[in-house]
């Protein structure tokens, strides 16, 4: 017996160490180690076949747990293994699944449930495995499914309707290529044609406009000593990028026509006939024939196609023609700057109107200026001056308004200052599609409601005020620096003090008649001395308060630390390891006295957490709480009996 337990003291410690675990997994370094040691012999085989089952027998559900992981992992390993584990089936299976009403599993029940679906997984896996080799195994299975109506995985059917389903959409798939290249058979043609007339007209567009642009180039320089004179490299470079820019073709107003049939050419033949042949291409490389030779021939001709439409594409783009990013010149607006008196002389329809509109719009334009001369710069006496200058040299109108205009900081408000114009609601030039019932192009917003909505937002500014502190004296013999308006809510309302904290005499004529009278000066003696005495008192009392709750905290420290280490001894007691180990770690846990922080054990699963229905269970239905609602009741009866029946004869 020494000898065997000498020769097996290594799986020992490793399969202990790996089931004292509270992960949901075994340790991997620790399972490989245990698989490295028991392929050496047969004895420690058989050894770790013992002790795994004596470990079944444990009476906590972590602990089976994981150790039915091991068995299983050597279940599918060594057949010497599963030898001996199908002689104990029966006992495997009690202590596992739980089915005897008289053993069930033990707790904690989470992992309980966990224990009982992964036996039952782990038996339909060795019976579609070894069921055949193992008549313990078939009869177990059989029992726990047709007797006792246990609900199994099913792991093998669910892989195999998976395996059919994947079949089934891969069947289907062929299918549906079979037939794209059937119609590709009937279709490629016709295909092949259109593609070839897009390029060739992309080609002819291409011809013409180089053929125009060749007229337009200017005459290159004949004397070629000049060009053998330019050494450096970036002037160099510079002239291979002009003659780069040279070889390109322009738009312009000759070729506008041809260069709108290129771009609507050249948009089809990307968008429409590339993306078609790289569809194309994809179906004959995943179609499946019994002949390939139409396949490739036809898959050859694409990939010619799809060659010829990339070097039509790099064609375009090295001659300049950046289709899809062009824009159309016609398209863009173009805003130019003009002086506003020449529209007013040129203006011959409606000109009381129009000279109407352009005083407004200069008027405001001009205020608009004044603004922003004004908040640019705070010194503006002599710009003003200059401007009311300038303004007596306008219209009388113009400088009447110039005078009165105040100077404002610029705003969205300033574009209608001075509008009495009613603004068409329907006229903001979109096109709107879409709309649902009729809409009203003359519809306006009166002047009114426009002025009612250009309002001048201002942002309030408060005025920065300086806010003295309390400077009171402190105990540490600083002064008190906060700062309130009025009173501070440690020392009372704030009064002017000198730097050492002492009031300053506002009133020195009334001081000097109150100090001059003796029996004043008595009272202000007395009241002093009543409130030294009750700030002592009130000290006192603080005092003996804080004692009280420091006393308080100390004796529940210590009751704290007795049931820690009630519980940290159960804890040892429930669990294998040594007394040098409880002492090694009931000294880690002194040095560390956060119970909160202490390692999770397999006894403290056990403990059954607390919810916070148990505790107020714990506070409502103790000894003192229920006395206390009784005396309550019954004062509260006896109260309603005197009222009730104060004046019975």
């Amino acid at each position: 017996m020494e000898e065997e337990d000498g020769g097996g003291g290594k799986v020992r410690i490793l399969i202990e160490r790996a089931t004292e675990s509270i992960e949901p997994e075994v340790d991997p370094r620790l399972l490989k180690a245990i698989k490295a040691v028991v392929r050496r012999s047969d004895s420690e085989l058989q050894l770790a076949a013992h002790l795994l089952m004596d470990l079944m027998k444990r009476d906590h559900s972590q602990v089976r747990y994981l150790t039915l992981l091991i068995i299983d992992e050597l279940f599918m390993r060594s057949k010497l293994f599963r030898c001996i584990v199908v002689e104990n089936m029966d006992q495997l299976l009690t202590l596992s699944v739980g089915f005897r009403r008289n053993l069930p599993l033990p707790a904690p029940a989470n992992v309980a449930a966990t224990l009982c679906l992964k036996a039952i997984e782990f038996l339909e896996k060795w019976n579609a495995s070894y069921g055949v080799h193992y008549r313990q195994i078939r009869l177990g299975f059989d029992y726990l499914k047709n007797t006792l109506k246990f609900q199994f995985p099913n792991l093998q059917a669910n892989a195999a309707r998976v395996q059919q389903e994947r079949r089934e959409r891969e069947r289907k798939s062929k299918e549906i290529l079979v037939k794209k290249f059937q119609s590709l058979e009937g279709s490629f043609g016709s295909i092949k044609e259109e593609i070839q007339s897009t390029v060739d007209e992309i080609g002819e567009c291409l011809e013409i406009a180089r053929a125009k642009e060749e007229h337009l180039k200017f005459i290159p320089l004949s004397d070629e000593e000049d060009f053998e004179e330019i050494h450096s490299s970036e002037l160099r470079q510079l002239r291979l990028q002009t003659l780069e820019e040279e070889d390109k073709v322009h738009e312009n107003t000759e070729n506008k026509v041809v260069f709108d049939a290129l771009r609507e050419l050249y948009k089809l033949l990307l968008t429409k006939h590339l993306v078609a042949v790289q569809e194309w291409i994809t179906v004959l490389v995943r179609v499946e024939l019994n002949d390939n030779r139409s396949r490739d021939s036809y898959l050859k001709e694409f990939i010619d196609i799809r060659n010829q439409i990339q070097s039509v594409k790099r064609k375009c783009e090295e001659s300049g023609c950046t289709l899809l990013n062009t824009v159309n010149p016609d398209e863009e607006d173009i805003w130019e700057e003009g002086n506003v008196g020449s529209v007013e002389t040129g203006s011959s329809s409606h000109p009381s109107n129009n000279i109407e509109d352009l005083s407004g719009t200069s008027t405001s334009n001009e205020i608009k200026e004044r603004s922003s001369k004004a908040v640019g710069n705070v010194t503006n006496g002599k710009k003003t001056r200059s401007r009311e200058g300038d303004a007596a040299k306008l219209d009388p109108l113009k400088s009447k308004l110039l005078a009165e205009a105040p100077e404002v900081n610029w705003g969205s408000y300033l574009d209608n200052w001075g509008s009495k114009r009613d603004v068409l609601a329907n006229q903001r030039g979109l096109e709107l599609e879409s709309h649902w019932g009729r809409v009203d192009l003359d519809a306006v917003i009166p002047a009114e409601k426009i002025a009612e909505l250009n309002l001048q937002a201002t942002v309030y500014k408060e005025k920065h005020v300086d806010i003295p502190p309390c400077r009171a004296p402190l105990r540490n013999g600083k002064l008190c620096q906060r700062k309130d308006l009025r009173v501070c809510p440690f020392h009372g309302p704030i009064i002017p003090r000198d730097d050492e904290g002492k009031r300053l005499n506002q009133n020195p004529f009334i001081d000097e008649t109150t100090l001059d009278t003796g029996a004043n000066l008595a009272v202000q003696l007395a009241k002093q001395a009543v409130k030294n005495v009750r700030e002592k008192d009130k000290e006192l009392a603080r005092k003996r308060e804080i004692d009280k709750l420091a006393q308080k905290r100390a004796k529940l420290a210590k009751v704290r630390e007795h049931n820690d280490m009630v519980l940290r001894d159960a804890a040892m007691a429930s669990t294998s390891r040594s007394a040098a180990i409880g002492e090694d770690l009931e000294a880690a846990n002194s040095t560390n006295p956060s119970s909160r922080n202490k390692k999770k054990t397999l006894a403290a699963m056990l403990k059954k957490k607390e919810t916070p229905k148990d505790r107020l269970a714990q506070r409502l239905l103790n000894t003192r709480a229920s006395a206390a609602t009784v005396r309550q009741l019954t004062l509260g009866a006896d109260t309603n009996y005197r009222e009730a029946f104060p004046n019975q004869w």
